[in-house]
């Protein structure tokens, strides 16, 4: 029996590749799950801003995404087609924990928010080293975007974090390009508001979801398709 070829997934076009998920070649979806996880959490967390909602809402998109893979039309691109199921999946989270809340505080039971970021606490001597400030900016950078209102939130992280076009952005959220234009800025003056111009440099390690972490998810997705 001849070996099987080994494809550069990287070198097919989307609707080959989808092709190839629908028929459960685990070597594709490992791929898109590799290619889209970072994007995806980052879409996620700009709307939850929460890190454990946000990577379950990735998870849940993606068994979505992949059991209708086989309906992908290739009218935009896969990871603007997946990016747009997470920001619907984490959309749909977030009203059913607001309608959740809203009947225990109905109810009478008290429900109270809880925030892990605890930036101006401690000491205020300086770092030890550079990585450890590096971590305080991330940090420091990730409280000023989740301060923002949803709307601005969401477009920013995927315009200048995630680095998406106007018109793939607007194709995400199912609003006009105008739109996310005006968002956007008004989102970056937010941000220049709140932060000193010098942190800017530091926007594209915020939010990090590689390694083990990235792993971990992709391997969860597998185990749940089964492959």
């Amino acid at each position: 029996m001849t070996a099987r070829a080994r494809i550069d997934y990287r070198s097919i076009d989307d609707a080959e590749l989808a092709r190839l998920c629908a028929g459960r070649d685990a070597d594709a979806v490992r791929h898109v799950l590799a290619s889209n996880n970072q994007r995806l959490f980052r879409a996620a967390w700009s709307i939850l801003k929460d890190r454990a909602e946000a990577e379950e809402a990735v998870q849940a998109a993606y068994v979505s995404a992949f059991s209708s893979m086989d309906r992908f039309e290739g009218r935009s691109s896969l990871s603007t087609w997946l990016t747009r199921i997470v920001v619907n999946e984490a959309l749909g989270r977030l009203r059913s924990g607001r309608r959740r809340r809203a009947r225990l505080e109905a109810e009478g039971v008290p429900v109270l928010d809880t925030y892990r970021e605890r930036l101006m606490a401690g000491s205020e001597t300086a770092p030890p080293d550079a990585a450890v400030a590096r971590e305080q900016l991330r940090r420091l950078l990730e409280h000023a975007i989740a301060q923002m209102p949803e709307i601005f939130r969401t477009v920013f992280v995927l315009r200048e974090v995630e680095g998406l076009s106007v018109e793939a952005t607007a194709e995400a959220l199912d609003i006009p390009a105008a739109t996310v234009k005006t968002r956007f800025l008004r989102a970056r003056k937010r941000l220049q508001e709140a932060l000193a111009p010098e942190v800017q440099d530091a926007l594209t390690g915020t939010f990090p979801f590689a390694g083990a972490d990235c792993a971990a998810l992709t391997e969860r997705v597998l185990r749940t398709l089964r492959l």
